[in-house]
């Protein structure tokens, strides 16, 4: 399967959370309130806005359409 193309701001602001460790990625509601927390408000909003792509990207895969 295709992993989910979204934007770099979006990817980067995942990978933030990830890193930080302060969430299980399937926690989506903790995912969004953490990257509003770093700062990361696109990814905030779009993990809040593509809640079915969010879910199939945590077992596909993310990937970054290179768009900011």
């Amino acid at each position: 399967m295709a992993k989910v193309r979204v934007p770099k701001a979006v990817l980067d602001g995942l990978e933030a959370v990830r890193q930080s460790g302060l969430t299980n990625m399937l926690d989506r509601p903790a995912v969004a309130r953490l990257a509003g927390e770093f700062g990361f408000e696109r990814a905030a909003r779009w993990v809040e806005s593509h809640r079915k792509e969010y879910a199939e990207a945590i077992f596909r895969g993310f990937e970054t359409t290179g768009d900011e």
